[in-house]
């Protein structure tokens, strides 16, 4: 199956480009973007996920503003061109690679549209490979780059338009591959023999001419499998970027956390993150909670509009709730981000506190699926 990426002296393997190099179900190719004002005043996420043996393609845009969550989702066919990005009334477009994108949701029945443009302000930052296996199988294997920037442009909810302007508006930009868990659970064989775990945190964070990123994922017992650490120059335009990597980007070695919990949830009431250096040079930054997004309304384990499940040729939909009204606990629920404010050494910065804790976590004081912090 030919693509017009085949023109290209890109392929990595004998096989055409649409054709993946695991015959896994899960493989997978993602955008992810969010966006922020720098007061709080609102969030939003975006996502779009081509799943090539599966045969979909599905996105979502959604937006938390004056306490309440708005999302749009959408899921198509999957045909023969990776590199149409589109769901309906839903594109993402590529306007210069590693510098500009464009995304767009035209007005459809659900009411929620935008038309809103990202600026890199940094490099990329290359994180760690993410190889994660259970007892029988690949549970993760992948590759992830992030990109700070500002957005541009406006969205449209609940009847409201919302303009997007550059000096107020931060973001970041993923974009990651590979194979992981998506669409269906699987079927048959043995059951699960131990509670499912899994706990990451996420935080990029802008600063007046810096960005810092920080990862980690941790077992059970808080033994840390993965983690990333960088301290990122920042630009004012694009063009002022020194190429796709930055040499200037100083990768750390190691990350540490502390969270406060809000009782009876696995949420953030506030936090400390550190990075540390080789040689013990320490990052330590303070994280207050502003705004709390979701993750459920751009498909993450959402219980309808999940990743990489069958929904139709072209099905979308729309949806919205109140914020304080979720059960904090729901497994659709506990995957969240946070828009918070950074303080570090006398300087203030904003980004976000992603939270993804299910199962025991010793290190939280979480026993079992999801109990709560007392």
């Amino acid at each position: 199956m030919l693509s017009k990426f085949d023109d290209y002296p890109i392929h990595q393997t004998p096989e055409p480009v649409a054709h993946a190099a695991s015959s896994d179900r899960n493989v997978y190719d993602r955008y992810w973007f969010n966006g922020y004002r720098d007061d709080g005043a609102f969030y939003f996420g975006i996502g779009l996920g081509y799943y090539p043996n599966r045969g979909i393609m599905d996105c979502g845009f959604s937006v938390v503003i004056d306490g309440r969550q708005h999302a749009f989702h959408g899921s198509r066919r999957a045909g023969n061109e990776p590199s149409e990005s589109t769901v309906g009334p839903f594109t993402i477009e590529v306007v210069e690679p590693m510098r500009a994108v464009r995304v767009t949701l035209d007005e459809n029945d659900t009411g929620i549209s935008c038309d809103l443009h990202f600026e890199a302000r940094t490099a990329c930052v290359e994180e760690g490979r993410q190889t994660l296996r259970n007892s029988r199988h690949i549970v993760m294997d992948a590759t992830r780059f992030a990109q700070f920037g500002r957005w541009h442009g406006h969205f449209v909810v609940d009847g409201n338009r919302v303009e997007i302007d550059r000096e107020h508006v931060l973001g970041t930009k993923d974009r990651s591959w590979g194979i992981r868990t998506v669409g269906e659970h699987e079927q048959g064989g043995a059951p699960v023999a131990k509670l499912p775990q899994f706990f990451f945190l996420w935080a990029p964070i802008h600063w007046d001419d810096h960005c810092t990123h920080f990862g980690m994922f941790e077992d059970a017992d808080g033994y840390r499998w993965h983690q990333d650490a960088a301290i990122v120059p920042a630009y004012e335009a694009p063009s002022e970027i020194p190429g796709v990597m930055d040499d200037d980007i100083r990768y750390w070695s190691q990350v540490e956390q502390k969270i406060r919990y809000v009782a009876g949830s696995r949420r953030a009431a506030a936090a400390e993150i550190a990075l540390v250096s080789s040689s013990g040079e320490r990052r330590e930054i303070e994280l207050e909670p502003l705004l709390c997004f979701r993750m459920k309304g751009i498909g993450y384990m959402h219980p309808e509009w999940a990743h990489g499940c069958w929904k139709g040729e072209l099905e979308i939909g729309g949806e919205t709730w109140v914020c304080d009204d979720v059960d904090p606990l729901g497994l659709e629920n506990v995957h969240i981000q946070q828009v918070v404010r950074a303080r570090c050494e006398g300087r203030e910065g904003i980004g976000v506190l992603e939270q993804l804790a299910i199962g025991p976590h010793a290190p939280s004081g979480f026993k079992d699926f999801l109990d709560g912090a007392s």
